[in-house]
């Protein structure tokens, strides 16, 4: 527990993903292989069910150290976290402990079926034979929360550098269908367990926001112009019969899209196909709101399939018939693609339509009616540019629609976290309904860090209300928010759902008279 304790020290302490990956090659240098194989599921969301409830942890903290609960709960809301509380207000341990990662975690497991007064038992010791930082861990593992800034793709880069292994199949190995007790630490990192030859994707190519006029392109007839859709970015797999789904985040999310699965089974030959996963519905693009419903789903259900049915828009080819592509020209991969959609398919897989165009002035009224058929607005692609890694400057351009606005006002603000810790930076805004205030969105980018200084020293002047980390304050602060969406929404107390808010700007100049009311924000999706 203590080398896991230091490397969440370690990560913790710094923001540069190099000094991460560092820390948790050196980790896994000297841990046993079973405290690997751990680290790699919590890391990775495959940790065990919470053994005791928050509930029963502060009663026995408030007994151990006689805190009434308001002074609890005052120490709770400057923390905003329950096991760093709990860690910093519990007395200096009189035993020490020592077991590896392993044994903790696998005790844990046993000890949830166990009576609140075994789980007491066992918790009270352990917490008076770890120091401070350790009893963080110990508690975190009660609790499953491990966002502490190490994403997939670090810990993947992690393995690579240790293993020398490629880190697109170390990403497939460890997201597969394992278990710590199902593999050893060697046969992971290896994939054993998949068929990685089969499945392997390809780095995608990217594009830049469009930071040229477009007649400074040169000749319109050197791009092929396409619309740009907001889903899950993909690459779908074809290879000796098997079909896998890789998300640009390089998660396999095949299970999730088993439709899609069907469907490009029933062509011929083996290729790698590149493209969008979209809600489609009478052949009309849903919102992002509606795909969100069918992502990170372990079960899709037959009602599930039947209210969000998914199709993938396909942009480019990869590889065909084993023959990598990526150093075609657009143009050959683009005929390519159009000959493999020369055979029957099913009507869930469509070719992107490329937008025939005579001039760049018709683009601009292209772009701006865009947002009516939820396209985000325009891709710009040079006919001779290859299937790049990442983005190069000046081959692939996204132009999209310009984001819609409105007028907010400020009524929660929280602290944020790292470099920030000490100030609000976390905002909730709300909009007139009548004569009273609904919530419409949360942002916490798009101030500068002056902006964020005078913020938080005007809500340490004007909090109202304290409900743990959040502060309620005067209605006063009005701000303009920018969005790339909207839709109306079940799950929101006001009826809509935002897509991407953030702070366009502070409007000191108007007063909460001016803000938006929700028939002007509900108005916005009627009128896109």
């Amino acid at each position: 527990m203590k080398d896991f304790s230091n490397l969440i020290s370690a990560i913790e302490i710094t923001n540069k993903t190099n000094a991460k990956i560092e820390a948790l090659v050196n980790y896994f240098k000297t841990a046993p292989n079973k405290d690997k194989l751990w680290l790699i599921a919590l890391f990775t969301g495959k940790r065990p069910s919470r053994p005791v409830k928050s509930n029963l942890m502060k009663s026995w903290v408030m007994e151990i150290t006689k805190l009434p609960e308001w002074l609890f709960l005052e120490s709770y809301s400057s923390v905003g976290d329950l096991g760093e509380t709990i860690a910093l207000l519990l007395p200096n341990p009189e035993n020490t402990i020592e077991k590896p990662l392993h044994v903790w975690i696998e005790e844990l497991i046993n000890l949830k079926p166990k009576t609140d007064e075994e789980k007491k038992a066992y918790v009270l010791e352990a917490w008076n034979g770890l120091q401070a930082q350790e009893r963080l861990i110990f508690n975190k593992l009660i609790g499953g929360n491990f966002r502490i800034g190490v994403s997939k793709k670090t810990l993947v880069n992690a393995l690579a550098k240790l293993s020398g292994i490629d880190a697109n199949q170390l990403m497939h190995s460890i997201i597969g269908n394992w278990t710590p007790n199902s593999i050893s630490f060697e046969d992971l990192l290896n994939g054993t367990h998949i068929n990685y030859d089969n499945s392997k994707p390809y780095p995608f190519c990217l594009a830049y926001a469009l930071e040229k006029e477009l007649p400074d392109l040169g000749a319109e007839n050197d791009w092929q112009v396409e619309y740009k859709w907001d889903g899950i970015r993909g690459q779908i797999i074809k290879r000796k019969e098997e079909v896998f789904i890789w998300s640009r985040g390089e998660e396999l999310v095949t299970q999730q899209f088993p439709e899609l699965v069907a469907a490009i089974a029933q062509l011929k030959g083996d290729f790698v196909i590149d493209g969008e996963i979209l809600a489609i519905k009478d052949s009309a693009v849903l919102l992002f709101n509606d795909l969100q419903k069918r992502l990170n789903r372990k079960n899709v259900t037959k009602k599930l399939l039947e209210e969000v049915p998914v199709g993938f828009y396909v942009y480019d080819i990869l590889e065909l018939n084993t023959i990598d592509l990526r150093e075609f020209s657009m143009e050959e991969r683009r005929r390519k693609l159009e000959e493999l959609f020369q055979q029957e398919t099913d009507e869930l897989l469509q070719l992107s339509e490329v937008i025939n165009f005579k001039n760049w002035n018709e683009l601009d009224a292209l772009r701006n009616e865009a947002r009516s058929f939820n396209s985000e607005g325009l891709m710009l692609k040079k006919k001779t540019s290859l299937y790049h890694v990442g983005r190069k400057k000046g081959e692939w351009w996204k132009w999209k629609v310009d984001p819609l606005t409105i007028d907010v006002v400020m009524i929660y603000a929280q602290k944020g976290s790292g470099r920030r810790s000490s100030k609000y930076t976390d905002y909730t805004f709300a909009v007139k309904n009548e004569d009273k205030l609904v919530t419409v969105a949360k942002a916490y980018s798009g101030l500068t860090d002056k902006e964020i200084t005078e913020v938080s020293k005007w809500v340490n002047k004007n909090a109202i209300e304290k409900f743990g980390p959040v502060r309620t304050v005067k209605p006063e602060l009005v701000f303009e928010i920018a969005f790339e969406g909207i839709a109306y929404s079940k799950r929101h107390k006001s009826g809509v759902a935002l897509r991407f808010p953030r702070i366009k700007r502070w409007r000191q100049d108007k007063t909460v008279k001016d803000i938006d009311t929700i028939e002007s924000v509900k108005a916005l999706i009627d009128a896109n």
